[in-house]
């Protein structure tokens, strides 16, 4: 089981932090960074931290480094045209000598649509997107013209240039709760499947249905990866310290975050949290992306590196 990074853009991450991240990856041997693909904050109690568009940010990453990996989780198919963002993930991917990973979903979050003046239509006609957007992406990274007519969009005799570097095509990962419509088109279409904030039940249900779709579609499973919470420290000390930083980056209580941590969270010292990943790894996880909110803080980082990562590897 890899570790890899999880950066939440929309929390006002400056671009020299950026950078200090994805160094402290490389440094640490941790193979890769994802990122959000948000606009605002979420929760709308911090509407003055700033956002740095996705995709732009791993463009430029992509050139300030060497080894890392580098890919979203997820991009909404609500915000770009599937042409444009394929066009995006291409350049990336040349940039960094193939390096990308993308992440596609339907949307979610409401508020920043209305904010930036996205369409934001029911849940099956977002569905309804995604799962056209996902023929356009793979179409436009195959060697072939590509002509599609779908009910929201049409191409005819694409031939975009340059082809991801990486063939036949970038990593493409699929998240969510393993409903019945996301995991049929995971199993048609995705690379791997992400499940957020899941217990080691949730990961062993969730995962049971990906297999089962991509039995169905006549398909060996897909690696199945997890996207969660993750406060560790190295002695109780470091621990108590970094999640009352948390706390008061999210607006908790520190004490109720330590004696009452979220239960799908990677949270502890080093001991525990090494015990809750080899129950994930146990549970069928291929990946865990470690959700850091701390920024500035790379010792966190390092710590992901240099002992957790070895241990479950």
């Amino acid at each position: 089981m890899d570790l890899w990074l999880m950066i939440e853009g929309q929390e006002g991450v400056s671009w020299p932090q950026w950078v200090a991240l994805t160094q402290a990856c490389e440094e640490h041997g941790i193979p890769g960074l994802f990122r959000s693909d948000h606009y605002l904050n979420l929760d709308g109690q911090h509407p003055d931290r700033e956002v740095l568009d996705a995709w732009s940010t791993l463009s430029a990453l992509a050139a300030v480094t060497s080894t890392v990996r580098l890919g979203t989780l997820v991009s909404p198919a609500t915000f770009r045209h599937p042409s444009v963002l394929a066009k995006s993930v291409a350049t990336v991917d040349e940039i960094s000598g193939g390096r990308a990973e993308l992440g596609l979903g339907a949307g979610w979050h409401e508020g920043e649509h209305a904010a930036y003046g996205f369409p934001f239509p029911p849940t099956r006609a977002r569905m309804d997107i995604l799962a056209e957007q996902l023929e356009v992406v793979l179409g436009s990274w195959g060697e072939a013209p590509f002509t599609f007519e779908g009910e929201h969009y049409t191409l005819r005799a694409l031939d975009a240039r340059p082809k991801p570097v990486q063939r036949p095509h970038p990593p493409l990962i699929m998240g969510g709760t393993g409903g019945p419509r996301g995991a049929a088109l995971a199993a048609r279409f995705a690379t791997e499947y992400n499940t957020p904030f899941p217990t080691v039940e949730d990961v062993r249900i969730r995962r049971g249905r990906i297999t089962e779709a991509c039995e169905r579609a006549g398909r060996e499973p897909i690696p199945f990866s997890v996207m969660t919470g993750f406060v560790v420290g190295a002695d109780k000390h470091e621990l108590r310290d970094r999640a009352g930083r948390v706390a008061a980056r999210i607006g908790g209580d520190p004490e109720a975050l330590l004696t009452n941590p979220p239960p799908a969270w990677i949270f502890g010292t080093v001991d525990r949290a090494i015990e809750r990943l080899l129950e994930l790894r146990e549970a069928g996880v291929s990946r865990v992306m470690c959700q850091h909110l701390l920024h500035d803080d790379l010792d966190a980082v390092a710590l992901i590196g240099r002992e957790l990562a070895p241990a479950v590897r």
